[in-house]
């Protein structure tokens, strides 16, 4: 059975830029790497998301509560699970998540007061990997980026594009409270967490991919 890693993070930290170079130096190595990006963004199976993060249940997060919101990622995963990557995360050697379970315990914890995150988050990984039976991830890492240099990457990121924010990305107020359950999360659960910044500056891509490929393990 594969090692899976998922990579989490708020937008703008480098999640698929890691993920990609992560992927490549296992490459290096001989080992057959799958690595697939959640949401299943244009499949069937993300309808739901992608209604939800448009703004179609209401333009603010709370619109749809912590645990129906969640339900829409999680079964994005199983029905992904089941018709496309449980085969290929069965045969190869390492499986890449750029985003996975993780992210549903960052991003719905925010619409719940902090006494209640311990208890959701237990309901939370008992549903994903108990009750659908999506594999669990040996590493976790999360890329500590504060909100306010989150929002100037993305605010980049959507201008070069041309593309529109989603609900989530829009709503400081959600950002910081999901920072702030990544980092309760990291402390209970043992996710690293991986610095972007250095004395206020954005570390060197290169330096990041450094201090995960250490703690990686291979």
């Amino acid at each position: 059975m594969a090692k899976m890693m998922a990579i989490e993070g708020l937008d703008g930290s480098g999640k698929e830029t890691q993920t990609r170079l992560l992927e490549s130096r296992l490459r290096e190595l001989g080992l057959d790497v799958v690595s697939l990006s959640f949401p299943r963004y244009g499949q069937t199976s993300a309808v739901l998301v992608e209604e939800y993060l448009g703004g179609s249940f209401g333009a603010s997060p709370k619109s749809v509560n912590a645990y129906g919101a969640s339900s829409f990622f999680a079964m994005d995963r199983f029905a992904s699970y089941l018709r496309e990557w449980k085969k290929l995360y069965e045969r190869c050697d390492v499986f890449l998540a750029d985003r996975y379970v993780m992210s549903n315990a960052i991003h719905q914890c925010s619409k719940l007061p902090c006494e209640e995150w311990d208890g959701f988050l237990e309901w939370l990984f008992d549903f994903e990997f108990g009750k659908l039976g999506l594999p669990k991830p040996d590493k976790v890492f999360y890329l500590h980026l504060p909100v306010k240099e989150s929002q100037r990457l993305l605010a980049q990121r959507c201008q070069s594009d041309g593309l529109l924010m989603d609900i989530h990305e829009r709503d400081v107020e959600h950002l910081r409270k999901s920072q702030a359950a990544a980092e309760h999360c990291c402390g209970r659960y043992g996710w690293e967490q991986v610095e972007c910044l250095d004395n206020g500056k954005l570390r060197r891509i290169e330096d990041i991919h450094e201090d995960i490929w250490e703690r990686v393990g291979f």
